[in-house]
Order: structure tokens, then sequence, then C-alpha cells
């Protein structure tokens, strides 16, 4: 019984590091491709504390929908194998 509980708690901590690199990942890349977005035609003050808040902000919201998406699919894709035809 000890080696079941020492493999599933293995198996959520692998999914856990999994999970938060990819978020991590897509908020990098968030924000990388941020970094041509034209603030300055939205904002008086682009860099001032506020823009560069809503760049953090518009990166994270951004980068985590994405993350989420990728996991959703692939929830999705593995749940197709019970589709009985």
């Amino acid at each position: 019984m000890e080696s079941n509980e020492g493999t599933l708690f293995a198996s959520v901590g692998m999914t856990g590091v999994i999970q938060l690199t990819v978020v991590l990942v897509c908020v990098v890349l968030a924000w990388w491709c941020l970094q041509k977005f034209r603030f300055d035609l939205f904002m008086k003050e682009p860099r001032s504390l506020q823009g560069k808040m809503l760049h953090v902000f518009l990166s994270v919201v951004i980068g985590y929908q994405t993350a989420k998406f990728i996991f959703d699919y692939i929830l999705w894709a593995r749940m197709m194998k019970y589709i009985a035809l």
C-alpha cells in the first residue's frame, strides 16, 4: 500500500511541476510577444509604473489562459478514447 501512495504522490508532484513550467513558459512567451505591442497608442505614458504593471498583468493573463487552453486540449484529446462508435 505504501508503494502505491508514493507513486501517486510522485505522479501528482510531477504533474504540478509540468503545469507550473508550462504556465511560466507561456507567460514568458506572452511577455516576449507584448514587447512589440504599441502601448503608446492607448496610454499617455507607457513607460510609467502603471504602464509596466499593465504589461506584466497582460502577460500573466494571456500566458495563463494559453496554458489553460493547452491543458484543456490535452484533457479533451485523452477523453476521445472513450467515444463509443
